[in-house]
């Protein structure tokens, strides 16, 4: 069983909270109100650099597609390389890993 480092009683919560949504409506009533644009825009596109990763396109692509900086590019392949496979999990439960799905920003 995963144990996490950053466990704590309000990561408890905030999890459970998500898990009782029921509705993509549900998601973004309750996204809109916990994070601002800023940081909602933030974590998708760290999702979108996972997918792109996991196609193996380059950091040039996924730049010139996703707008991300070549920080976030490396801190998202960190993690997949080395971290608890949490973008794994997700991107082989929704079978995002074609990258033809990004929109392409601009």
């Amino acid at each position: 069983m995963y144990e996490s480092k950053l466990a704590n009683p309000s990561l408890d919560r905030l999890f459970q909270a998500i898990s009782v949504l029921e509705s993509q409506e549900e998601y973004y009533r309750f996204f809109e109100d916990i994070c601002t644009i800023s940081e909602l825009h933030a974590i998708a596109q760290r999702l979108d650099v996972a997918v792109m990763l996991s196609a193996d396109e380059t950091y040039t692509q996924i730049a010139e597609t996703t707008g991300a900086s070549t920080a976030t590019i490396s801190r998202v392949k960190k993690c997949l390389n080395y971290g608890a496979n949490g973008y794994r999990i997700a991107l082989a439960r929704l079978d995002l890993t074609d990258s033809r799905e990004i929109e392409q920003k601009g």
